[in-house]
């Protein structure tokens, strides 16, 4: 029998960076992954390996972020990319551009920063192309 998410939509299997703790330098991660603590550095899940990445409310992370699936509710400074989907829930606070591919912002959530959605295919850096009628 698989295991229940939690009401963040997040496994409870996983990598976890616990509150209380700091971590420095950049993570790279497959599966999932949740963030109650503090992260300076970049987080990245590798392509393709369900990159389920969770910030809780009292998470931080300074830094990049690539992943399939993100679920802030903490803190973010530094760029994030959202292969798949973002979930922003009422006490994110963001200081970043935001590049998705779908979204869904609850009311309360902070974004100081550019929200770019892309194509379904679109990697990292590379820009859509804008069509025209």
């Amino acid at each position: 029998m698989a295991k229940k998410p939690d009401r963040n939509g997040a496994s409870p299997s996983g990598s976890l960076v616990g509150a209380g703790t700091s971590f420095v330098g950049d993570i790279l991660f497959a599966g999932a992954l949740r963030i109650d603590g503090e992260v300076k550095g970049d987080v990245r899940a590798i392509a393709g390996q369900g990159g389920n990445l969770v910030i809780g409310e009292n998470g931080r992370v300074d830094g990049n972020i690539e992943a399939d699936h993100l679920t802030i509710s903490g803190s973010v400074t530094g760029q994030i990319v959202a292969r798949e989907f973002i979930e922003l829930l009422a006490k994110a606070r963001l200081n970043c551009d935001v590049e998705y591919t779908t979204a869904k912002i609850h009311l309360g959530a902070v974004v100081h920063g550019r929200l770019l959605q892309r194509q379904q295919s679109m990697s990292i850096g590379k820009p859509a192309a804008r069509q025209f009628a």
